[in-house]
């Protein structure tokens, strides 16, 4: 095991304002505070470095006139990961540090833990460890079968196998009602942290055949041989991808602050 404080790490927020169902909602105000602040005030708690990585002025002056940190990055990427691959290169020019590890954290979920930031960083104590992310066991009650809640499959180190919005596996000989009861199921919690050359690597690749398949890009970096590691966190997550999402996130604020 490898202590990983020597290591310098940087938490970057991917923040673009140009979003199909919620234009705009990094600026979304959630309890007096916009939901950009809140996300940075959580990663703060548990990172020393947190930048966030936007391709629009608003959302820069906004963290700007907080107090945070953010660097400007290209409107063409297709996904957070890409943008976190630029911003880092601008980080390291900034602060004069050559980046170990990079935390990638979604910028619409303003109740992130730190205790989650932390476990995720916990994960490359070991060298071998490439890629981190968490998982949470699906419990009674919640929808198994939801397509929006993308599910994985892990082996017996803690690496992910394959990850779907169908859910895997198939439990043969039991009721569909019943499979909770029969294997434990987990769903996919979209925090991510990578070692800067991993993230350099696969931000590089062609999109995959399963990635296009599932829309999830995670099994693209599977298919090339890259190896997933996966935490299990007791923390649920909640992301905000539409107003009504905005307005039981304003619900949940007293519950969560």
């Amino acid at each position: 095991m490898k202590d990983t404080s020597s290591q310098f790490i940087a938490g970057i927020i991917p923040a673009r304002y140009a979003s199909t169902r919620f234009p705009g909602k990094p600026l979304a105000i959630i309890g007096g505070k916009t939901m950009i602040e809140r996300v940075y005030s959580q990663a703060r708690k548990a990172l020393e470095l947190v930048y966030v990585a936007t391709d629009d002025e608003r959302i820069y002056n906004a963290v700007a006139g907080f107090g945070g940190s953010a660097v400007m990055t290209s409107d063409k990427h297709q996904s957070g990961t890409d943008r976190c691959a630029e911003a880092v290169g601008v980080i390291e020019k900034l602060t004069g540090k050559k980046t170990d590890i990079v935390i990638n954290i979604q910028g619409d979920e303003p109740f992130i833990k730190p205790e989650q930031i932390r476990q995720l960083v916990s994960c490359f104590s070991e060298p071998s460890v490439d890629i981190a992310t968490l998982v949470k066991k699906i419990t009674p009650g919640e929808n198994l079968f939801n397509p929006n809640h993308p599910k994985v499959v892990i082996d017996l180190n803690g690496n992910a196998l394959y990850f779907s919005r169908s859910v895997i596996p198939f439990v043969r000989d039991a009721d569909e009602d019943k499979w909770l009861l029969k294997h434990v199921f987990f769903r996919h919690i979209g925090l991510y942290a990578y070692r800067t050359v991993v993230l350099e690597n696969i931000t590089r690749l062609p999109r995959s055949p399963l990635e296009t398949a599932e829309s999830l890009e995670q099994n693209r970096w599977l298919e090339n041989g890259f190896r997933i590691r996966t935490a299990v966190t007791e923390f649920d997550s909640f992301s905000i991808d539409t107003p009504a999402d905005l307005q039981k996130a304003e619900e949940l604020f007293g519950e969560f602050s």
